[in-house]
């Protein structure tokens, strides 16, 4: 699920790789003067007029773990190649690290996806086998940050695992109920096992992607770096997936864990052998709290419905929902006018139900517009435009280079490396989806860097800027920027010069046409660079009948020289909600 377009400012890490978190998390701040201890069994006074506030104990659940199958759980660890999209033609750099996993069927382990992202080479131990077992990725979800790996070598997982039992999935655990983190974290070699309360069941941000928000536990439990990827477990089964936490200078044991619901999803969305992601409904709600907003709605004050801001048009809502809309159920479930709704006993944000569900099923929902109820029912889809604001991993950055222009899609990734700051593009870049700028671009494309040489001098301004036009020809995809270079395309009057528009800009940026064909082979040689294009045909064109592109393009066709992402796709068996 997106998050809501206001979000908080505080940052989880996930917790994944011991060096990274180790190297780079603020160290905590030194002890502040605390309360006076007392004597045990001493308790303070109450503050005047006021009862004293009784906690209970945490619930004890029964866990041993002398039967809990160590074997099952494994250290993981990876050596990785980040890709680099500042200088994108580059190798990128190398790394390594460790986190967690544990068999969940026969040779399969679940692990956090940010334990194995951008990964070239991973290796499986577990507690009483010396021997590292070489393995790769199944399958990975970085919208819910789980993986899924294998041995390579059937011959290796009967040898390392051969009478080990997987881990049982459970359910979601009671607050203030107790559970045990497992796994392989910063500080030591061997496992490592903590104790800690269910303190808080919520939607919260996955910061692996940077967007995507899911139903997530905190515990107080001991989850630190290497964590990732663990079970956490009760009465012996598994209740969730250690995950993210706050650095010691914001919050102290506060960890996450990603629950059942979440898991047990990637689980049934991967039994085809292939992840299709969370669907949306891309759609902004305003809650209903202000009695004098619902009257101004017709509403009767009976604390039901949310009210519709946007219904994104690329989302499963688009077309369906509409402004001023109120929702009052959905499945079944009336929605309080808050936005949260009871399942199992529990209050839940009404998105709940949506991530239950999958790709082609299908969202009844109740309404009231114009002053009457309606009923609805909506196909749920993936909401892909989003998409520019999430971190991207296990991709080789697109870019074109041209006599020493560099030109790249804009996403988060992009937007990072080149730290751009020009609210020009951070327009284009933060309403991306919400003001529908897909439409008209597919892709916006930015000039990122200028490689100076004696034919481009002086046009350092024009960095950061998003680009309009080349020789004429109105720039949609990184593919026109290839073409406008290499095609037959000039402006009136200016042929003997590359005429480049930018948004925001009157000037063009203009080069002489000779001179940067001849500068290019020379740039690439003086700055080391060897491959002066890559382009891939990007996802948001997976959307159809939703393009306002010039004349004669056409958002479907394959750009040339991208890698070919097959002529059709194999017809799949539907995916049902559990």
């Amino acid at each position: 699920m997106k998050p809501p377009r206001s979000v908080s400012s505080v940052v989880l890490l996930p917790l994944g790789f011991t060096f990274a978190l180790a190297t780079f998390l603020p160290a905590q701040q030194g002890a502040q003067p605390g309360p006076r201890l007392l004597p045990p069994g001493q308790t303070p006074p109450a503050t005047p007029g006021e009862e004293p506030l009784e906690v209970p104990p945490p619930e004890s659940v029964q866990t041993d773990i002398s039967e809990i199958e160590l074997d099952a759980i494994v250290r993981v660890e990876v050596d990785t190649k980040q890709p680099n999209y500042r200088v994108p033609w580059n190798v990128g750099g190398m790394g390594s690290g460790n986190g967690t996993g544990f068999l969940v069927g026969p040779n399969r382990f679940l692990t956090n996806a940010h334990v194995v992202s951008d990964s070239r080479l991973i290796y499986i131990k577990n507690v009483s086998d010396p021997e590292p077992y070489k393995a790769r990725v199944v399958n990975v979800a970085h919208d819910c940050d789980l993986a899924l790996l294998e041995l390579e070598s059937d011959a290796d997982f009967e040898a390392g695992f051969k009478g080990v039992r997987p881990l049982l999935i459970g359910g979601i655990p009671k607050l203030n109920t107790t559970v045990i983190a497992v796994g392989y974290p910063i500080g030591g070699d061997r496992i490592s096992v903590t104790r800690g309360v269910v303190s808080r069941i919520d939607f919260r941000g996955y910061s692996h992607s940077g967007v995507d928000n899911h139903l997530a536990i905190q515990i107080d439990a001991a989850i630190n770096p290497g964590n990732s990827g663990g079970p956490v477990l009760q009465s012996n089964q598994v209740v969730g997936v250690a995950f993210q936490g706050y650095s010691g200078d914001v919050a102290q044991n506060t960890g996450y864990m990603i629950p059942v619901p979440v898991i047990s999803r990637f689980l049934k969305d991967v039994e085809d052998g292939e992840y299709d992601r969370y669907v949306d409904l891309a759609t902004s709600f305003l809650n209903l709290l202000n009695p004098a907003q619902r009257r101004a709605l017709g509403l009767p004050n009976d604390g039901v419905g949310v009210m519709v801001v946007q219904a994104d048009a690329a989302g499963s809502g688009g077309g369906i929902l509409k402004t001023r809309d109120v929702l009052l159920s959905i499945d079944g479930h009336p929605i309080a006018s808050d936005g949260f709704i009871e399942i199992e006993g529990e209050r839940v944000d009404l998105n709940e139900i949506i991530e239950r569900k999958f790709s082609g099923d299908i969202v009844a929902l109740e309404i009231w517009r114009d002053g009457k109820r309606e009923e609805v029912t909506v196909t749920l889809k993936r909401f892909i435009p989003y998409l520019i604001q999430a971190v991207h991993y296990d991709k080789q950055p697109n870019f074109v280079l041209y006599s020493g222009l560099q030109f790249q899609p804009l996403d988060r990734n992009v937007m990072a490396a080149h730290n751009i700051t020009d609210l020009r593009t951070r327009y284009f870049y933060g309403f991306y989806g919400e003001h529908e700028i897909y439409r008209e671009r597919p892709q916006v494309i930015v000039l990122t860097e200028v490689l100076p040489d004696s034919t481009n001098t002086h046009i350092q301004t024009f960095k950061h800027l998003v680009v309009d036009s080349i020789n004429g020809k109105k720039i949609t995809l990184l593919q026109d920027v290839y073409d406008a270079f290499y095609g037959d395309f000039h402006e009136e009057g200016h042929e003997a010069y590359h005429v480049i528009r930018l948004v925001g800009e009157e000037r063009p940026l203009v080069l002489k046409r000779k001179e940067a064909e001849i500068a290019h082979d020379r740039i690439k040689a003086q700055y080391n660079v060897g491959l002066d294009h890559f382009i891939e045909r990007p996802e948001i064109l997976q959307l159809e009948g939703l393009f306002d592109l010039p004349e004669g393009e056409k958002a479907e066709e394959k750009p040339a020289g991208a890698e070919d992402p097959g002529s059709a796709e194999k017809e799949k068996p539907a995916k049902k909600a559990a």
